[in-house]
């Protein structure tokens, strides 16, 4: 039998989380305005040898990839509630405290690029967004560098201003190497797509990934 301390431990933990998934939700109905270019992959967030992959309670944030014709990046979802937040350069505060939202998130991006630029055999660039959903007032004095800041609300708008930098086509090759399990191994499986010129279907708008 747990002890009450434990209960009200496994309690909050269990409500975090479903805030924590709730505020991950909110966030992806704003992206299902993109249109079909736009793939939304689930993946871990963490070093694994495993396949799968359980999220940490610890963990305060939502987050999944958002591949487009900007290309890809690693979102990562805050729920601040109604709690005000400061953002000056690398410093998130939300009530008192300074979470390392920032910092976490440019983590994230460096883990999807480096797991995906090893099965393409290519460097892929990913980007940070650190996303806010709430209700309280959000104050910024400077913005990071190398993450990009949004609420839930303007999500949708901040990717498409990324532009037209791959094509259907190499998004839609993109996601599929996102979404298969064994790119977040650390042997991660090779595809039989050709990404040496990324092949058929590339456009002009096409910026041509650096090799490895």
């Amino acid at each position: 039998m747990p002890t009450p301390a434990e209960w009200a431990r496994r309690r909050r933990a269990v409500r975090g989380a479903r805030r924590i998934e709730a505020a991950g939700a909110r966030a992806l109905t704003r992206l299902d305005r993109l249109g079909p270019n736009w793939h939304i992959v689930d993946w871990p967030r963490t070093d694994s040898t495993n396949a799968y992959y359980e999220p940490s309670p610890a963990d305060e944030r939502a987050g999944f990839l958002a591949i487009g014709p900007g290309g890809i990046y690693a979102v990562s979802v805050v729920d601040h509630g109604r709690s005000r937040v400061l953002i000056a350069g690398d410093v998130v505060q939300v009530n008192g405290k300074r979470p390392e939202y920032i910092s976490e998130a440019r983590r994230d991006a460096r883990r999807a690029a480096k797991a995906i630029s090893a099965v393409v055999g290519l460097s892929v660039p990913v980007q940070a967004v650190l996303t806010f959903v709430g209700n309280g007032v959000i104050s910024v004095h400077g913005l990071p560098k190398d993450c990009l800041i949004s609420t839930d609300k303007e999500l949708d708008r901040l990717l498409i201003a990324g532009g037209a930098k791959i094509s259907p086509s190499t998004a839609n090759k993109l996601s599929a190497v996102a979404h298969h399990p064994g790119t977040w191994s650390n042997a991660p499986w090779r595809p039989s797509h050709d990404y040496s010129s990324y092949g058929n279907g590339q456009t002009a708008a096409d910026k041509r990934l650096s090799r490895r």
